[in-house]
């Protein structure tokens, strides 16, 4: 029975189209695509934040990139959760990102898409604790939104340049 249940998982896995997103190491396709995207500036603390990330995991552009990214951020704090005294006690920071990846070349735009993720805060008594976690949060959120960038931005280059 466990023989049957191993040649069933073999034949079902061999038909398997599953690869490494960066083959080929930094000579690869995707590796290059990456190194050759020059990251815009980004408004505000949060578009500071996101870009250094962004740089940070596409490396150093050469003076001639390729591509050229452009991000516009939207970073947003609601309040919820409120005591019978009308007090915050939760807040939820919200960081939306729309970016476009253009071709320098040809000025068009090849990947249009978006990416966000949210935090939930605790507020608490002491107000430079809620700042400090307001800001811990941001610094999170923006790695996470240039994880998604960067990883959409991998795809769309191991499929030839070719858009989802």
């Amino acid at each position: 029975m466990i023989r049957l249940v191993v040649i069933g998982c073999a034949l079902l896995l061999g038909g398997c189209t599953l690869r490494p997103l960066y083959a080929g190491g930094s000579n690869g396709a995707v590796a290059q695509t990456l190194q050759g995207v020059a990251v815009r500036p980004i408004d505000g603390r949060a578009g500071w934040l996101v870009r250094t990330a962004l740089e940070d995991r596409l490396g150093n552009p050469a003076s001639d990139a390729r591509y050229r990214l452009e991000v516009e951020l939207d970073d947003a704090i609601a309040g919820f959760g409120i005591r019978s005294d009308d007090a915050v006690t939760r807040e939820r920071r919200t960081l939306r990102a729309r970016y476009r990846l253009v071709d320098a070349a040809a000025g068009t735009v090849v990947l249009d898409a978006t990416a966000g993720s949210d935090a939930g805060i605790d507020v608490v008594s002491s107000e430079y604790a809620t700042v400090a976690a307001e800001q811990t949060a941001l610094e999170r959120l923006a790695r996470e939104v240039a994880d998604q960038i960067v990883t959409r931005v991998a795809l769309y280059a191991s499929r030839g340049g070719k858009p989802q």
